[in-house]
């Protein structure tokens, strides 16, 4: 009986945020009350307050979900046969299968960390995260040879976020914007980033410039 409890708690926790997640997309992180959440929740303010106290505990919620999915999908890349056919699959299932939802929950994470201190916190613990993953993975696959061995891991982690950033927040802001179809080029352009060498790029700049005098 305890665990059937249990497990009823967790399911009406993921409801919760599933009901929070689409009241933020829809009227942003102040637009959106406790009220408009237990409306979507279809619950009493006294039954969503026994989850969560408030909004940041929600979008702190949904921010420990989402860190669990990116830890799983960096460790099943880094146990994948095939690094870049699993990366490729990694970029594909954030950059264009993820929900509006989703992508519109990022952005406003990225918008409220400049004026909340709490929100801000969630954020950078969440990027720290991700950057130890992503170089993590990244050494390892210089390891066994799927990249460049002297790869500048930290540059190359900064400009792979950098990226990703910038598709997450075009794909929130822009209706006629297409992941599926920039994809391609995001992935040649990472290959390329990662395969080079540490100072292909260094070297092609000065070769242009003594062309050009």
């Amino acid at each position: 009986m305890r665990r059937a409890n249990a497990q009823l708690q967790l399911d009406r926790r993921a409801e919760i945020l599933v009901a929070a997640a689409r009241c933020f997309a829809r009227s942003g992180f102040h637009g959106a009350s406790m009220q408009d959440i237990c409306a979507e929740a279809v619950m009493s303010p006294g039954n969503l307050y026994r989850y969560f106290r408030s909004k940041e505990e929600i979008i702190a919620a949904i921010c420990e979900r989402d860190r669990a999915i990116a830890a799983e999908g960096f460790a099943m890349v880094n146990r994948a046969p095939d690094f870049w056919s699993a990366f490729a699959g990694l970029a594909h299932y954030h950059f264009v299968e993820r929900s509006t939802e989703d992508v519109a929950i990022c952005a406003e994470v990225f918008a409220e960390s400049r004026r909340n201190p709490e929100i801000a916190r969630l954020n950078q613990q969440f990027d720290g995260d991700v950057k130890q993953w992503m170089g993590d993975l990244l050494r390892q696959a210089a390891a066994r040879g799927d990249i460049h061995p002297q790869t500048d891991i930290a540059a190359a982690v900064a400009m792979l976020m950098v990226m990703a950033d910038g598709l997450f927040w075009r794909r929130a802001t822009d209706p006629s914007f297409d992941p599926a179809a920039v994809l391609p080029l995001f992935l040649a352009t990472t290959k390329h980033m990662l395969t080079s060498g540490p100072h292909a790029g260094a070297a092609s700049a000065k070769e242009g410039t003594s062309h050009e005098g």
